[in-house]
């Protein structure tokens, strides 16, 4: 059977491949998507797409709070404990998949009101919203036991599978745009290929685990007997309902303060920090089940060691995607689609914080889950509320720069501060000062990178106005930077010694084989 660290190197693996392979697509096919469709109707999906989104906050809080009970009967074995486990999954989520389609029925009855200013006909934005809703529904009523691939670190099977199909559809997509600039087309594609990816997804469960039997209708009986479940959901339910808030809903306020047009320029910058952050941060979060089965175990000296090298990690790549996404988002935006969708400066200096806070709270986050912290509700409803106070009262002068303050603003305070000392205080026994001791080290390492590489840019005798030129730009730019940040961390960085044991000891095991 896989370690725990072949497990996640596996997910990370496949992670890589289809990163690459959806990177270019993502690219050509949102310049082919605006130049084809207009950005009014990029913006339209886009912001059906968050209100289904909101809509889906009915079941924040289910699947973590299966995923974290599942570490234990997976680590035993316990094919008994999965199946009930995972019949009690399903239940849930058809419950809440009908609640979901109950209230998506009642909001699409405003939408004559919502989106009375768009030059979009409701037919189309009917269509569009059903369409995207029926892909969402099959993850409730079909798929819902991918959550065990997800809890046995076996995500690679899930991405092979749904992304091999989302690829297909893009390509499909273009093709079929380029040739019909059609609205409804686009979308029907959008749908099918929902639909075959959860059939094929589906087929490969039963072959991965042709024991897993469940028992929808035995499922009251299995929530009597398992009432940490339903206790750590409603907990998980009000954490996940305020990351959503925080995280997912700049679609809909930038929408409802500023225009349905402003969503598709706004995508652009999020479209690429999304492929900059995704590889690496999909690489990492592989690695949640692995701490979860770690923290199962309960060696507390290897617990820390992993900690403080994942941290070591995650500020090392944060601070690369920031500082690449200040250096190069601009240019490369002018030459993808033009100098006119490029945004202000105050708004790129605020996406930035967020991206690096969203980046770096990841292993933090991983093991608070781990010790199945979360009765710290009172933090995420100050978290929520002062992120909508804040929202509501800058979003109205200063429209995206607005919305982005009432984000990073409380996630300073919970994220940044609280989180920490909760899992230093409630799991790991230690005092916080250690990890602030050790976390400042990694913000000053990053600043002084960060401020030498833009120090030396305007003596880079280079103007990136064409795509060679851009390449070359990139390549100095980051070759400086990278090295600089490798040599700083590896000699002033906690965990980077270990890192480096680890990776030293998996290559020798590897070639001994």
């Amino acid at each position: 059977m896989p370690s725990r660290v072949q497990k996640s190197i596996l997910n990370a693996r496949i992670n890589f491949i289809f990163y690459f392979v959806m990177l270019v697509l993502s690219f050509y096919s949102r310049k082919i998507f605006l130049d084809s469709l207009g950005a009014d109707f990029i913006g339209l999906t886009g912001t059906l797409q968050n209100i289904l989104n909101l809509l889906n906050i009915a079941e924040l809080g289910v699947g973590a709070a299966i995923g974290f009970n599942l570490y234990k009967p997976i680590q035993r074995g316990d094919q008994g404990t999965i199946n009930e486990m995972i019949s009690l999954f399903g239940w849930l989520y058809r419950y809440i998949g009908c609640v979901i389609l109950l209230i998506a029925f009642v909001v699409s009855l405003f939408f004559p009101l919502i989106f009375s200013d768009t030059s979009f006909n409701l037919f189309i934005i009917y269509f569009a919203f059903y369409s995207f809703l029926i892909s969402s529904l099959i993850g409730y009523f079909v798929n819902y036991r991918s959550i065990l691939l997800t809890a046995d670190q076996k995500n690679y099977i899930v991405s092979a599978y749904l992304q091999s199909a989302n690829v297909v559809k893009t390509i499909l997509q273009i093709v079929l745009c380029i040739y019909f600039k059609n609205y409804y087309v686009w979308i029907l594609v959008e749908l099918c290929f929902g639909v075959i990816g959860s059939i094929i997804l589906n087929i490969k469960i039963d072959k991965e685990y042709p024991w897993l039997k469940t028992n929808i209708k035995e499922a009251r009986i299995y929530n009597r007997k398992y009432p940490q479940i339903m206790k750590s959901t409603r907990q998980v339910f009000v954490h996940k309902m305020k990351d959503f808030l925080l995280m997912q809903s700049d679609q809909i306020l930038i929408f409802a303060f500023v225009s349905l047009k402003m969503v598709a320029f706004y995508g652009n910058y999020t479209l690429l920090i999304t492929k900059a952050s995704y590889l690496f941060n999909s690489t990492l979060d592989s690695v949640g089940a692995g701490v979860g089965n770690l923290v199962a175990e309960g060696n507390k000296d290897k617990i820390l060691d992993v900690f403080w090298e994942l941290m070591c990690i995650r500020y090392f790549i944060a601070g690369l995607v920031v500082t690449s996404v200040y250096l190069f988002i601009e240019p490369f935006i002018v030459l993808w689609l033009g100098e006119q969708y490029i945004l202000s400066k105050s708004i790129l200096i605020l996406l930035m914080v967020n991206t690096f806070i969203f980046l770096s709270r990841g292993v933090v986050d991983n093991f608070n889950y781990a010790y199945g912290h979360y009765a710290d509700i009172w933090a995420a409803w100050t978290e929520g509320l002062l992120n909508l106070g804040l929202t509501l009262l800058l979003a109205p002068k200063l429209g995206v720069s607005g919305i982005l303050i009432g984000k990073i603003v409380p996630l300073l305070l919970i994220v940044v501060c609280w989180k920490p000392y909760y899992l230093f205080n409630s799991g790991f026994d230690i005092e916080i000062k250690k990890y602030w001791k050790s976390t400042l080290k990694y913000y000053l390492l990053l600043m002084l990178s960060f401020s030498f590489v833009v120090f030396i840019r305007p003596f880079i005798l280079i103007l990136p106005q064409s795509w060679m030129d851009f390449i070359k730009y990139v390549f100095i730019l980051f070759v400086i930077y990278f090295i600089l940040t490798v040599v700083l961390f590896w000699f002033f960085a906690p965990g980077i010694k270990s890192f480096k044991i680890r990776v030293f000891n998996l290559i020798n095991n590897k070639l001994q084989k």
